[in-house]
């Protein structure tokens, strides 16, 4: 008894917080004692911060009331918001109970949807949980069904429609009926399992987003009226305030044209100049006023346009804050769409094709046959990047994405298939044997650099360009886009 009291220490919220923000992998379970909601005495909240494997850091807190027996848990996330948001979409057949015990991580920004149902779980309606499909839909039903008696007597008419709703979304939840799960979460820190993993799951799809202004102000990347009034207040005691949409004439920090200029200047090494502009030396770099992504404060962009030979024009934008030390960069293609998609064939033969540039457009998919591995467009962004950088970060976010990977509820032959992958991917960079880099880009926006300044005599790198089919502009937009008046218009001219 006395061994579990010392092991269920009773603390204060304080030293719960600076337990739980402290960066410890073997951080200790922590009990609070809280008020119950339902019957008013004291119960037990129990806080423990843990590291799903390879998806990211959460803080699970259990609540349990003795008295009248109440139970909840929440989970949170102590990490960042990731960059895009994420759309989660799986397809259960009827009859098929085992999918529905895939392991689900909801974050309090997800909405959950059920098209089949004219079906959908706000964000409000269950906050951070760790639970099943199953166990999601249960819930959903035991909430409609608590305040049941009470439309009753209320309203009839609409008890007996949610009564009959309910029927059909427990058909559900207990398999007997096929339904389409779509886990939407701006914040894309929502997560479905793949039991296939790391092969593709054919009744799973992942689609990542870029966030709109409404979804980015319902996770907090505004500015706050504070930092408006500090600006104010500065003026007021005699310091200057800077307009807030001023364009600042010099980069500020180490970062940008100027400093590498200053850089060449002082060295005088044709080497440094090379390397710093490997492709074309920006004529101009020009610097707009933004908000950080992390911590909402004013900061700096940078923007310069540069063609890359064999190529295109490309646009290069660059983030810095000074207040928390965030950076952020990100390409993006120049000029008009092309009329084909190209396929990238990359060799990979000995360490030099290691070092090779690649461009990695948010549009392309990446493909290693000898792994038969196969990433999906969208899956790592747009990214700047080596051969051996795409392969890393390929690794990186596999053990991001496919969470409870290694779980105690894992068998022990998936475990094993997860680790001969790894070590397969691993001797992709240690070239034991020669392999083969894939990149098809459907826009045509994506590049390896060849090894030769002739790209016709680099004998390892192939370029094969193709039409993109009905389904692949439909989903890129394309056939929707009209641009006839433009045509006349230019015809007048």
């Amino acid at each position: 008894m006395e061994g579990n009291v010392k092991s269920e220490q009773i603390v204060d919220v304080g030293s719960v917080v600076e337990a739980v923000s402290a960066d410890d992998g073997d951080a200790p379970l922590y009990s609070l004692e809280s008020l119950c909601m339902r019957c008013g005495e004291n119960g037990i909240t129990r806080f423990l911060l843990t590291l799903i494997p390879h998806f990211r850091k959460i803080l699970l807190s259990a609540f349990e009331c003795p008295h009248c027996g109440e139970r909840n848990n929440e989970v949170q996330f102590a990490g960042e918001i990731q960059p895009r948001g994420c759309r989660y979409t799986l397809a259960i057949p009827s009859g098929e109970q085992k999918m529905l015990n895939r392991q689900v991580v909801k974050s309090e920004s997800a909405t959950i949807k059920i098209p089949e149902l004219d079906f959908e779980i706000p964000p409000e309606a269950q906050r951070g949980s760790l639970s099943t499909v199953e166990g999601i839909l249960m819930r959903a039903a035991d909430e409609l069904q608590a305040l049941q008696e009470e439309r009753k007597k209320v309203a009839p008419e609409t008890a007996e429609a949610i009564d009959q709703f309910l029927v059909k979304l427990r058909a559900c939840a207990t398999g007997e009926s096929a339904i389409t799960f779509i886990l939407d979460d701006p914040a894309g820190n929502s997560f479905i399992e793949n039991p296939f993993a790391p092969s593709s799951d054919p009744s799973l799809t992942i689609k990542f987003y870029e966030r709109t202004p409404e979804q980015q102000a319902s996770l907090g990347y505004v500015v706050d009226s504070t930092q408006i009034e500090r600006t104010h207040v500065d003026a007021s005691e005699g310091g200057e305030a800077v307009p807030t949409d001023q364009v600042r004439r010099e980069p500020h920090g180490s970062i940008g044209a100027t400093a590498g200029h200053r850089a060449i200047a002082q060295s005088n090494s044709a080497e440094m100049a090379e390397a710093l502009f490997r492709y074309t030396a920006p004529e101009e770099v020009m610097t707009f006023p933004s908000t950080c992504g992390a911590c909402a404060s004013k900061c700096e962009t940078r923007m310069f346009v540069t063609n890359i030979p064999y190529f295109q024009e490309v646009i290069v934008m660059a983030s810095t804050c000074d207040a928390c030390g965030y950076r952020n960069s990100e390409l993006k293609p120049g000029g008009r769409i092309p009329e084909k998609g190209k396929k990238i064939t990359l060799s990979v033969k000995n360490v030099n094709d290691l070092s090779r540039d690649v461009i990695k457009s948010d549009t392309a998919s990446v493909k290693v046959p000898e792994l038969d591995l196969e990433l999906a467009s969208g899956t790592l962004g747009g990214i700047v990047t080596t051969v051996e950088g795409l392969i890393t970060r390929i690794g990186e976010s596999l053990e991001r994405v496919h969470g409870f990977t290694f779980g105690d509820s894992l068998d022990e032959n998936s475990r094993s298939k997860w680790i001969d992958f790894k070590t397969r991917l691993n001797k992709l960079l240690s070239l034991e044997e020669a392999w083969t880099l894939i990149l098809d880009d459907a826009l045509a926006n994506s590049f390896i650099a060849p090894a030769t300044d002739d790209m016709k005599e680099d004998k390892q790198l192939a370029f094969e360009e193709y039409e993109r089919s009905w389904e692949q502009n439909e989903e890129l937009g394309l056939n929707d886009m009209d641009t006839s008046s433009a045509e006349v218009g230019s015809k007048t001219e």
